[in-house]
């Protein structure tokens, strides 16, 4: 079974689900408000919170200054040097997570942002859908040998397979989070099927979804199909006006998907028979033959005179029940009893 390590949690195939508590830019900007989602998500039980490393200059050409963004009326460059904290800010927001009892990551754009990460330690990466194909990112985060997380939106299993190749080939733990980038996702797009998909073709992969929906209901189901690891935005009001607000979750949501996912985690797997805690219920739920007239010795036993009822126990189930048609009684059997093997002649 797949797995590796991010700080002290183990992740993977036989570890309840982790979820990924992603604040990204949702801040717009403000450690003040970072340090609120920080407090809101931590005090819901949140593991791991994550962030977005944006050094937009080493991040976008010129050109991104023209490119408005499918949920936003504004540039991405705008948004992003809107958005990005300082290095300062990232430390000392890294720092009260820290603080706080959690684990510290974020997802770098650019090489500076790998290397203010490198600088901060964080203990994995998170590479977003769109760097999921930046082949020479993907060689430059792998020099650092830390754990990787990629998200796979926008991609094919044939276009994830170079990144996936660059990690292993350094030996890198990973995982690949199913994901679409429509924001919000619309149910009919999210296809977990992809999650049974993305282990099959990398079986050595831990594998999570990223969700976009409005809802905690693709997160839940991704579970039941496999998924170690879930991730979704977070807010800690649904007022505020971040970019990725809407499709966010607040800490009520957030609670009910930690308390969910290990719901489903522990409900999970396993194969089809009776298991040892059932055999009360087996000992009054199954059915026994019993007399349902009295029957004398030599009387044959028929429809009329025998049927299977519970509780179960008794000498023949309801198994034996066509077996006992035609056979003579050996004794006198009474009238809401159970027969025993005494009562029937053999042969």
């Amino acid at each position: 079974m797949a797995e590796f390590k991010i700080g002290n949690r183990l992740i993977g195939d036989g570890h309840p689900p982790v979820v990924i508590v992603e604040i990204g830019i949702n801040h717009e900007g403000s450690l003040d408000t970072a340090i609120e989602m920080v407090d809101a998500a931590i005090d819901m039980g949140a593991e791991i919170i994550k962030h977005q490393t944006h050094i937009v200059e080493d991040e976008m050409s010129d050109e991104a200054k023209t490119v408005i963004p499918g949920n936003a009326d504004v540039s991405i460059y705008e948004i992003m040097e809107r958005c990005a904290l300082s290095k300062e800010d990232e430390r000392s927001l890294m720092n009260y997570v820290h603080q706080r009892g959690a684990i510290f990551i974020s997802t770098p754009f650019s090489r500076a942002a790998v290397d203010r990460l490198v600088e901060f330690d964080i203990p994995a990466f998170k590479v977003g859908s769109g760097e999921c194909n930046n082949y020479p990112l993907i060689k430059y985060i792998a020099k650092f040998r830390k754990p990787v997380i990629i998200s796979t939106g926008m991609n094919s299993i044939e276009s994830i397979k170079p990144s996936v190749e660059i990690l292993r080939n350094e030996q890198i733990p990973y995982a690949l989070m199913h994901c679409t980038n429509v924001y919000p996702t619309p149910p009919e797009l999210v296809r977990l099927g992809a999650v049974p998909q993305l282990k099959e073709a990398f079986p050595d992969a831990v594998i999570g979804l990223s969700d976009h929906t409005t809802s905690n209901y693709p997160c839940l189901g991704s579970v039941a199909l496999g998924a170690s690891l879930l991730e979704r935005h977070f807010t800690d009001r649904m007022d505020r006006s971040g970019p990725d607000i809407i499709c966010s979750m607040d800490p009520i949501a957030l609670r009910e998907l930690i308390e969910g996912s290990n719901i489903i985690f522990a409900a999970r797997g396993g194969e089809k028979g009776p298991v040892e805690a059932e055999t009360p219920t087996i000992a009054f739920a199954f059915a026994s033959v019993v007399a349902i007239r009295d029957i004398a010795p030599g009387q044959k036993l028929t429809e009329e005179n025998i049927w299977v009822k519970r509780p179960g126990g008794g000498d023949f189930t309801a198994l034996d029940y066509e077996l006992l048609l035609g056979m003579a009684a050996a004794t006198n059997i009474r009238r809401g009893f159970q027969l025993k093997k005494i009562d029937v002649k053999s042969g």
